[in-house]
């Protein structure tokens, strides 16, 4: 299985950029990030060779079109699969099939200048070499601004394509998704480097969560985590949906409608981080769509895909965790990272429903804060508290537990949400709360508290 991804993502990374006489050598400047791949490129056509004709196949090849099939057998407005899907064929030597793929995606995508570009490529191919996208002589002449145009397009297609390669072969479970309620459905995962938004599904308890769909991503203007207002930055962390604006309520710059976040989240106003309107939300309509790095921080898709992802989210349940790069980890690890914060809040629960005042609080770090208590005066509070209760029964449900991405805390943090069901002999009450914990030398420890 591994000897296959390697040849697969060899196969693609020789149709992008390791051959220098057809449209796939396109950023020969562009560090791939992939390991270990050692490829032969005369085994790969030259453009001199190719004929409007079907050529045979090879394995890897196959491989790659059945990927692309099966995400257009789900969904047959997946204009990026069809613009891959044009690019593969011509690679495999059928330049009249990949001409007439990208006039087709053309015809149904009128607005995404990138097919239009690489269509006009693939159409000069019948007549000369084509060294990369947008780099015919045809072109030499264009003024600073259309080669600016021509180079944001390069870096979509570039951003599109570690994307794609990001999946080939399948990927493993993300770090970020350690356990989802019963209620929550799907979850956003957003790799940042990758350009690149994923949509898991939830399968059930004790099961690592399903990947049910992908799309391209616009992020930030500037790299790197937000940290204050105007900073052109998208912020890193565990995020929720919190409400829903749709197109007609919105300027034509947010395309078919938003998804606001709870940017800034508990964690970032510790941090003391500003800014605020932090959205996932759609394209100018005058566009298709637009380069990796140009929104004011916000994680914009196509309006298209914007109307697809409506299906997913759910208000104020439904997560979005944006990482610098996604962190990946087999079902095993997965599966042992969620027993051992499964048990962590185990042990706080019972050492609370005991009233065990000391082994409490020595599930809280010394860094632990809420809205109005420090460590200290936490345990101050709950003395008194703890003094009135004769009996107390404290159970928690609809647990979701969300990896939070490794930013400014050095350790491994978590968040946690469940609904707290609490009887006592003199209050009784059930709570949305939102842990986070910290792992410590010695075990996990809530370095937060509060409502979610």
């Amino acid at each position: 299985m591994k000897l296959k991804r390697i040849l697969i993502i060899g196969a693609v990374l020789s149709l992008f950029g390791l051959t220098g006489a057809k449209v796939g050598a396109l950023w020969p400047q562009q560090e791939v990030d992939v390991q270990s791949v050692q490829l032969k490129t005369e085994q790969f056509l030259p453009l001199e060779s190719v004929e409007p004709q079907n050529l045979p196949i090879d394995a890897q090849t196959q491989d790659l079109l059945d990927h692309l099939n099966s995400r257009l057998s789900r969904n047959s407005d997946d204009f990026e699969a069809s613009l891959l899907k044009g690019l593969l064929l011509f690679q495999s030597g059928n330049l009249v099939g990949a001409i007439d793929e990208l006039r087709q995606l053309t015809e149904r995508a009128p607005k995404f200048q990138l097919a239009h570009l690489i269509l006009g490529d693939l159409l000069l191919a019948r007549f000369d070499q084509v060294h990369s996208i947008g780099a015919s002589d045809l072109l030499k002449d264009v003024n600073s601004e259309q080669e600016r145009h021509i180079a944001r397009l390069q870096s979509e297609a570039r951003a599109r394509l570690q994307g794609y390669l990001s999946l080939i072969g399948g990927v493993e479970v993300p770090q970020a998704l350690l356990t989802l309620s019963d209620s929550t459905q799907y979850a956003l995962v957003v790799d940042k480097k990758k350009n690149r938004l994923y949509v898991y599904h939830n399968v059930g308890p004790g099961l690592p969560p399903e990947l049910v769909d992908d799309f391209y991503v616009v992020l930030g203007k500037k790299k790197g985590s937000k940290r204050r207002e105007g900073d052109l930055k998208t912020p890193s962390g565990v995020y929720f949906v919190t409400s829903y604006l749709p197109d007609e309520k919105l300027p034509p710059l947010y395309g078919s409608g938003a998804f606001p976040v709870n940017y800034p989240n508990e964690y970032d106003l510790r941090l003391k981080k500003t800014g605020a309107g932090i959205w996932l939300h759609g394209t100018d309509k005058s566009l298709y769509s637009r380069p990796p790095l140009d929104s004011e921080g916000c994680v914009v898709l196509t309006n298209e895909e914007f109307r697809r992802i409506r299906q997913y989210v759910e208000i104020g349940r439904t997560p979005i965790v944006i990482s610098e790069a996604v962190k990946w980890v087999s079902s095993r690890e997965w599966l042992e990272r969620n027993i051992e914060i499964q048990a962590a809040l185990e042990t706080w629960r019972q050492n609370w429903e005991k009233a065990d005042l000391k082994a409490y609080l020595q599930m809280y770090s010394d860094s632990f804060w809420t809205r109005r208590y420090d460590k200290q005066s936490w345990g101050a509070h709950k003395k008194r508290v703890f003094a009135g209760k004769k009996t107390q029964k404290i159970d928690l449900s609809d647990i979701s537990v969300l990896t939070y991405p490794a930013v400014e805390e050095k350790s491994p943090m978590v968040v946690a949400n469940f609904v707290q069901h609490y009887r006592s002999n003199n209050f009784n009450g059930d709570l949305h709360k939102r842990l986070y914990l910290v792992k410590e030398s010695d075990g996990w420890k809530v370095l937060y508290e509060g409502r979610q």
